[in-house]
């Protein structure tokens, strides 16, 4: 098995993991609200996914932002706007 078929089966079960992860936690906030109706589900979702994500990223980068902005798939620019929206730095 080449190392490029090694990294795509890798890379296929995180993305199905963490899809799980989010299945799973919008079947549970969905079950919680019962008939109660949120009226920004997906804005809410993504604020609470976005800060832990830049963060994590950041840290594995050592807080290089264009490693991260690489990692993220993200210009540069945008992700040091979003981080400061997020007031994840100054």
């Amino acid at each position: 098995m080449s190392l490029s078929v090694a990294r795509g089966n890798s890379s296929s079960a995180v993305h199905s993991a963490i899809r799980d992860q989010v299945a799973r936690a919008v079947r549970r906030y969905l079950s919680d609200m019962g008939e109660a109706e949120c009226g920004d589900l997906h804005g809410m979702v993504m604020q609470e996914v976005e800060a832990p994500l830049y963060s994590e990223v950041l840290d594995h980068c050592e807080g290089n932002i264009t490693r991260a902005a690489g990692i993220l798939g993200i210009n540069r620019a945008t992700l040091r706007k979003r981080l400061r929206d997020l007031n994840l730095i100054r």
